[in-house]
């Protein structure tokens, strides 16, 4: 296996658990055009392999995304296209948003550190991942409004993650909020106060993650991913045609047997 290596997107694989680190501490990670394009083929590049089981978002320097990179932007001009010339303005933008849907449809169980900034495409980043763990200090919140620009490609996983009514509390006051508020909306599903109650919390959320086998649980992501965006007759046809390819393949099988068997299935002792 090759996992693209990137500096602003260090990654270190092991036991089945790949560690991403956002890495622009300088600027509290915002996320610039160079480091969208990294995430983007960082993840397609692992999409169909199964040995990569998790992967773990983190921020270098104690936060985890500050957003995107206003000054970037502003830098790369606003002027509006010509006539027949493509808006690249609205195809960053556009390229944003689908990233976001590449990470949150990953096979893999994508888990999101948060800590200190969590705002804007950081906060569009917690959204599309499967469990997020949040610092009890971290700074949520979803500013654009405050700088006269809409969270465009975040507005739609923030309303899927927590619901109409919070998102659009939350999308027009650009209101910050902390960690527990965060658990409390249900966008993240663990607090923690330090590196010990972090270190514990993740070791437990990953054994239990690496106790499911990776063909089960992708096929079982997308089957949830699509309950709330087909019609649900389409969403039970595809569970079960979904679900007798599983019965007959490897992994139920050793499932089954391990479970007669009373031991644990390949899949939980990674190598």
């Amino acid at each position: 296996m090759t996992i693209p290596q990137h500096p602003l997107l260090p990654a270190r694989f092991e036991r089945g658990v790949l560690h991403v680190t956002l890495n622009r501490p300088e600027v509290r990670n915002a996320m610039n055009r160079e480091m969208v394009v990294a995430v983007r083929a960082l993840f397609e590049a692992i999409r169909d392999d199964r040995s990569v089981r998790v992967v773990v978002l983190r921020g270098a320097g104690g936060h985890f995304c500050a957003g995107g990179d206003l000054k970037e932007m502003l830098a790369s001009g606003l002027k509006a296209p010509a006539a027949g010339e493509v808006d690249q303005v609205a195809a960053n933008s556009r390229d944003f948003g689908e990233t976001m849907r590449i990470v949150g449809s990953a096979p893999q169980v994508v888990i999101a550190i948060c800590e200190g900034a969590v705002l804007g495409g950081g906060f569009g980043l917690a959204c599309v991942s499967d469990i997020a763990f949040a610092k009890h200090d971290a700074k949520f919140g979803l500013p654009e409004t405050t700088r006269g620009l809409p969270p465009a490609q975040i507005a739609p996983f923030v309303v899927e993650r927590i619901g109409l009514t919070q998102a659009r509390k939350l999308c027009l006051t650009g209101a910050q909020f902390d960690g527990a508020e965060a658990l409390r909306l249900g966008l993240v599903h663990e607090g923690f106060a330090d590196e010990a109650e972090l270190a514990t919390k993740l070791e437990t959320t990953l054994g239990q993650v690496l106790n499911c086998a990776p063909e089960a649980n992708a096929m079982t992501k997308a089957l949830i991913l699509g309950v709330s965006r087909r019609d649900l007759a389409d969403v039970l046809d595809d569970a079960a045609a979904r679900f007798a390819q599983a019965v007959r393949s490897t992994e139920a099988a050793e499932g089954i047997s391990a479970f007669v068997s009373k031991r644990k299935p390949h899949w939980a002792e990674p190598s």
